[in-house]
């Protein structure tokens, strides 16, 4: 009678063994889930302070005059107030040169002279 409670025993022992080391594994892969939600998180959230600088840099007022200050030599700009354009897509460009074509090219033949 006592080696069937010392195995009934043993067997509790060893189920019980086998709870907690199953749920130990189960937190584990839990904590490491949540690890890795954290570090998405903290990814997104560097990305949208990101895109929020930029847009907060697009955004300002004065952002045309930098522009135009910083490209005046180069492109031959004359000074712009930005006071003068509600956006910045109402600036007047020159129109490209029109070019007058006299004698059409044919394209598929262009190549069989070679």
């Amino acid at each position: 009678m006592r080696s069937m409670l010392y195995i009934v025993t043993f067997l509790a022992v060893i189920a019980a063994a086998f709870w907690a080391y199953h749920e130990n594994y189960k937190t584990q892969a839990a904590l490491g889930e949540a690890q890795q939600l954290r570090g998405q998180i903290a990814d997104a959230r560097a990305r949208l302070a990101v895109l929020n600088a930029e847009w907060a840099y697009l955004n300002r007022p004065d952002r045309l005059r930098d522009l135009v200050d910083v490209n005046f030599d180069r492109l031959g700009l004359m000074p712009l107030q930005p006071e003068q354009f509600g956006r910045v897509d109402q600036i007047a460009y020159p129109r490209p040169p029109r070019l007058d074509i006299t004698d059409p090219v044919d394209v598929t033949s262009a190549g069989a002279d070679e």
